[in-house]
Protein backbone atom coordinates (compact mmCIF):
# COMPACT_ATOMS: atom_id res chain seq x y z
CA UNK A 1 0.00 0.00 0.00
CA UNK A 2 0.68 3.37 -0.59
CA UNK A 3 0.84 6.47 1.96
CA UNK A 4 -1.75 8.34 -0.76
CA UNK A 5 -4.47 9.81 1.24
CA UNK A 6 -7.77 7.86 0.42
CA UNK A 7 -5.55 4.42 1.14
CA UNK A 8 -6.84 2.63 4.03
CA UNK A 9 -4.61 2.37 6.76
CA UNK A 10 -3.64 -1.25 7.22
CA UNK A 11 -5.92 -1.62 10.56
CA UNK A 12 -8.65 -0.80 8.70
CA UNK A 13 -8.01 -3.44 5.97
CA UNK A 14 -8.10 -5.72 8.54
CA UNK A 15 -11.03 -5.29 10.16
CA UNK A 16 -12.62 -5.37 6.91
CA UNK A 17 -10.56 -9.01 6.57
CA UNK A 18 -12.39 -10.10 9.77
CA UNK A 19 -15.85 -8.80 8.79
CA UNK A 20 -16.45 -10.34 5.45
CA UNK A 21 -19.06 -12.45 4.46
CA UNK A 22 -17.69 -16.66 3.94
CA UNK A 23 -18.89 -16.91 0.45
CA UNK A 24 -18.86 -20.30 -1.17
CA UNK A 25 -17.53 -19.18 -4.95
CA UNK A 26 -14.02 -19.62 -3.91
CA UNK A 27 -13.32 -16.37 -3.00
CA UNK A 28 -14.35 -13.87 -5.59
CA UNK A 29 -17.40 -12.69 -3.83
CA UNK A 30 -15.28 -11.82 -1.15
CA UNK A 31 -12.45 -9.84 -2.83
CA UNK A 32 -15.43 -8.13 -4.31
CA UNK A 33 -16.83 -7.27 -0.84
CA UNK A 34 -13.30 -5.94 0.06
CA UNK A 35 -13.09 -4.26 -3.06
CA UNK A 36 -15.90 -2.40 -2.47
CA UNK A 37 -15.77 -1.20 0.85
CA UNK A 38 -12.23 0.21 -0.35
CA UNK A 39 -13.86 1.61 -2.73
CA UNK A 40 -16.63 3.55 -0.46
CA UNK A 41 -13.98 4.19 1.75
CA UNK A 42 -11.61 5.95 -0.71
CA UNK A 43 -14.50 8.05 -2.03
CA UNK A 44 -15.37 9.07 1.33
CA UNK A 45 -12.03 10.41 2.11
CA UNK A 46 -11.59 12.28 -1.08
CA UNK A 47 -15.09 13.65 -0.56
CA UNK A 48 -13.33 14.57 3.05
CA UNK A 49 -10.49 16.57 1.43
CA UNK A 50 -12.80 17.97 -1.09
CA UNK A 51 -15.21 19.50 1.40
CA UNK A 52 -11.73 20.85 3.48
CA UNK A 53 -10.13 22.43 0.48
CA UNK A 54 -13.72 24.05 -0.10
CA UNK A 55 -13.53 25.49 3.26
CA UNK A 56 -10.20 26.85 3.18
CA UNK A 57 -10.72 28.44 0.01
CA UNK A 58 -13.85 29.80 1.48
CA UNK A 59 -12.22 31.35 4.22
CA UNK A 60 -9.15 32.76 2.00
CA UNK A 61 -12.07 34.73 -0.03
CA UNK A 62 -13.93 35.89 3.21
CA UNK A 63 -10.37 37.06 4.66
CA UNK A 64 -9.78 38.67 1.45
CA UNK A 65 -13.70 40.31 1.96
CA UNK A 66 -12.83 41.58 5.41
CA UNK A 67 -9.67 43.57 4.30
CA UNK A 68 -11.60 45.32 1.23
CA UNK A 69 -14.05 46.47 3.55
CA UNK A 70 -11.72 47.08 6.51
CA UNK A 71 -10.23 49.18 3.65
CA UNK A 72 -13.02 50.85 2.52
CA UNK A 73 -14.29 51.94 5.95
CA UNK A 74 -10.89 53.24 6.10
CA UNK A 75 -10.76 54.98 3.29
CA UNK A 76 -14.31 56.59 4.68
CA UNK A 77 -12.76 57.82 8.23
CA UNK A 78 -9.89 59.78 5.57
CA UNK A 79 -12.07 61.23 3.86
CA UNK A 80 -12.55 63.59 6.72
CA UNK A 81 -16.15 64.04 6.28
CA UNK A 82 -18.60 64.01 8.80
CA UNK A 83 -21.09 62.35 6.33
CA UNK A 84 -19.03 59.33 5.56
CA UNK A 85 -17.86 58.91 9.06
CA UNK A 86 -21.39 58.49 10.01
CA UNK A 87 -21.86 55.74 7.19
CA UNK A 88 -19.15 53.61 8.01
CA UNK A 89 -21.40 51.05 10.19
CA UNK A 90 -24.37 51.25 7.43
CA UNK A 91 -21.73 49.97 5.29
CA UNK A 92 -20.40 47.45 7.43
CA UNK A 93 -24.09 45.97 7.98
CA UNK A 94 -25.04 46.06 4.01
CA UNK A 95 -22.17 44.29 3.44
CA UNK A 96 -21.59 41.40 6.31
CA UNK A 97 -25.26 41.37 7.12
CA UNK A 98 -26.00 39.40 10.47
CA UNK A 99 -27.33 36.08 9.77
CA UNK A 100 -31.04 35.55 11.12
CA UNK A 101 -31.98 35.35 14.39
CA UNK A 102 -33.46 31.74 15.47
CA UNK A 103 -36.73 33.72 16.03
CA UNK A 104 -36.77 35.12 12.34
CA UNK A 105 -35.51 31.57 11.26
CA UNK A 106 -38.48 30.26 12.95
CA UNK A 107 -41.23 32.88 11.70
CA UNK A 108 -40.14 31.92 7.88
CA UNK A 109 -40.16 28.27 9.26
CA UNK A 110 -43.89 28.59 10.22
CA UNK A 111 -45.00 30.49 6.82
CA UNK A 112 -43.26 28.05 4.91
CA UNK A 113 -45.27 25.69 6.70
CA UNK A 114 -48.59 27.79 6.31
CA UNK A 115 -47.95 28.21 2.89
CA UNK A 116 -47.66 24.32 2.02
CA UNK A 117 -50.82 23.98 3.35
CA UNK A 118 -49.15 21.83 6.73
CA UNK A 119 -51.11 24.05 8.96
CA UNK A 120 -54.58 25.09 9.71
CA UNK A 121 -55.03 29.20 10.08
CA UNK A 122 -55.72 28.95 13.79
CA UNK A 123 -52.75 27.05 14.75
CA UNK A 124 -50.22 29.25 12.25
CA UNK A 125 -51.49 32.84 14.32
CA UNK A 126 -51.42 30.95 17.63
CA UNK A 127 -47.58 30.38 16.82
CA UNK A 128 -46.75 33.39 14.95
CA UNK A 129 -48.02 35.40 17.93
CA UNK A 130 -45.98 33.23 20.30
CA UNK A 131 -43.05 33.78 18.38
CA UNK A 132 -43.60 37.61 17.45
CA UNK A 133 -43.56 37.79 21.41
CA UNK A 134 -40.15 36.60 22.22
CA UNK A 135 -37.32 39.09 22.41
CA UNK A 136 -35.50 38.41 18.70
CA UNK A 137 -31.56 37.97 20.60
Amino acid sequence: MTDHPITPPPELVQQWREQVPRYRDGGIGREYWLMARAAQWGADQQLKLDAEQIEQIAQAFQAGADHELEACCEWMRNQSLVTFNDRIPLLRAARRPKPPSLKEQALNDLADAYNADKIDDTTYENIRLALEALPDD
